[in-house]
């Protein structure tokens, strides 16, 4: 999945806590994290993602991910729901 596909999404969580809820409760199909953010903020939420088997993207930085969610600030992770 592009990023610009994630632009048209409208079934979308923003956020490490959004998101990781979301991978919890088996809603996520895809994660989205950005290169930019610090290792141990997205350590936790990787490997719940792989466990579930949800696709991770790698995003260039937190500032295009939350452009890229509609939101004026950064964003370290955004899940796309099933």
């Amino acid at each position: 999945m592009h990023l610009m596909e994630l632009k048209k999404e409208n079934k979308l969580k923003v956020g490490i806590k959004q998101s990781t809820r979301a991978i919890n409760d088996n809603r996520a199909k895809t994660l989205f994290v950005a290169k930019g953010c610090e290792q141990h903020v997205v350590r936790n939420i990787l490997e719940v993602a792989k466990g579930k088997n949800v696709q991770i993207v790698y995003v260039e930085s937190m500032k295009k991910l939350g452009e890229a969610c509609g939101i004026d600030v950064g964003a370290a992770t955004a899940v796309i729901l099933k």
